[in-house]
């Protein structure tokens, strides 16, 4: 059985892609899930529309992101912690300290979108990289001071 692929499934097929399955394994999983449509003239004509639609919002997003990391680009933020001796914190700084403080410049960033590999736990100066979309990341200055 012919179907047309409209969203990517793993080992089988990408987006739009006409694909050769068995007939159980569409009538009972891609076919009910929505992940693919049979293969009709008139399917292949609407799955073409939904994937130029697709193209269309995603170069949108991307465009937006961009503007958005022009603006992002100069933003430092200071964020005050506790420390002991040696510049050491006595908690650390997440990426949710740093989404609520770009929240406070009015930068509405989710924290899932903040790429910090381990946690700060020193004093000083800090980049972060903020992944904006998938193609688009700014870093952003993070300065950690000792509260007083």
């Amino acid at each position: 059985m012919e179907v047309i692929l409209r969203e990517d499934v793993e080992k089988l097929g990408s987006r739009g892609q006409v694909v050769k399955v068995a007939a159980g394994y569409a009538r009972n999983f891609l076919i009910p899930k929505r992940l693919a449509v049979l293969a009709t003239d008139s399917n292949k004509k609407i799955v073409e529309q939904e994937r130029q639609a697709a193209l269309r919002r995603e170069a949108k997003e991307a465009a937006d992101a961009s503007e958005l990391a022009k603006l992002m680009s100069a933003v430092s933020i200071t964020i005050a912690q506790k420390a002991g001796e040696n510049d050491q914190l006595f908690g650390s700084v997440t990426s949710a300290d740093i989404a609520a403080r770009l929240e406070e410049q009015k930068f509405h960033i989710d924290r899932k979108k903040i790429v910090l590999h381990d946690p700060i736990k020193q004093l000083g100066e800090h980049t972060v990289t903020v992944k904006l979309h998938r193609e688009v990341a700014v870093d952003i200055k993070v300065n950690v001071v000792k509260e007083d």
